[in-house]
């Protein structure tokens, strides 16, 4: 799956603003630690301040993975 590459900045930019109406950006953070957003988020923004988003680069997503005991 491919996702959008953000830096700490651009996450912090991204945090609780609407890419489209009643629907919010949620950067994560994938199993190398990068803050990415989903391609569906990039694909339906339409507020022009964040149109940025649909440059950022694009990268395979891996999951986290969790902590096994």
């Amino acid at each position: 799956m491919i996702v959008y590459l953000l830096t700490e900045k651009q996450k912090n930019e991204l945090v609780g603003v609407e890419f489209i109406q009643d629907n919010y950006y949620n950067p994560i953070q994938d199993f190398y630690d990068n803050w990415i957003i989903s391609s569906e988020e990039v694909e339906q923004t339409t507020n022009k301040n964040y149109l940025w988003v649909k440059d950022l680069p694009q990268i395979e997503y891996k999951p986290k993975q969790p902590n096994e005991k």
